[in-house]
């Protein structure tokens, strides 16, 4: 392994599908949120010296998100709900695995549009995504953002069900305030509608 703040040496260094459990214990371990959905479209971990060291998980954004992020067939948007890395590794780490992941989801040919957020509860700003040329679709609405006593964060969409808020209670999650997300779009088909703005 690299010592922290080098950058990556690509040539020691592969993105290949995952185990959905695999990724699942890397988020559980290293990303804000705790946890994800309980599937994936598709699944990349970072390996390097064939060590896994980061991923990245892809699954579809509710036909709302979708409709007001691209122009086009909803159904061809796919959003990248968590992207993680291990504490020291090198640098260009995440990068490196964005563009690797967002390759294979465009050689794959079943999406046109990719979405993602950047938190602005964790004081995000989505650096990564506008250095990996991602196109900046403007900020959401606050909405709450709700956490478990295990730091597991909940969003109050879950697949076609919208919780209330004494739903979410019920099962464990607390409000911790409201913020709004920072929307980042890329268009995987040239010549096509980009996201809304």
């Amino acid at each position: 392994m690299k010592h922290p703040g080098d950058n990556l040496e690509k040539s020691r260094a592969y993105v290949k599908t995952i185990p959905l459990a695999d990724l699942k214990d890397l988020v559980a371990r290293y990303h804000y949120s705790r946890g994800g959905a309980n599937t994936a479209t598709y699944r990349h971990g970072l390996f390097l010296d064939g060590k896994l060291i980061g991923g990245a998980w892809w699954i579809p954004p509710t036909k709302s998100a979708a409709k007001a992020n691209y122009a086009g067939d909803w159904r061809r948007v796919l959003s990248l709900s968590r992207l993680v890395c291990i504490p020291g590794a090198p640098r260009n780490s995440a990068s490196f695995l964005l563009s690797q992941s967002t390759k294979a989801v465009k050689k794959d040919g079943r999406y046109d549009m990719l979405l993602t957020y950047a938190d602005e509860w964790q004081g995000h700003t989505g650096a990564i995504y506008k250095a990996c040329g991602w196109t900046y679709a403007g900020k959401t609405s606050p909405e709450p953002t709700f956490v478990n006593a295990q730091g597991v964060m909940m969003g109050r969409k879950r697949g076609p069900k919208t919780y209330t808020r004494a739903e979410m209670e019920a099962m464990g999650f607390e409000i911790v305030g409201r913020f709004s997300r920072h929307r980042y779009t890329k268009n995987l088909q040239s010549g096509t509608q980009r996201g809304a703005t």
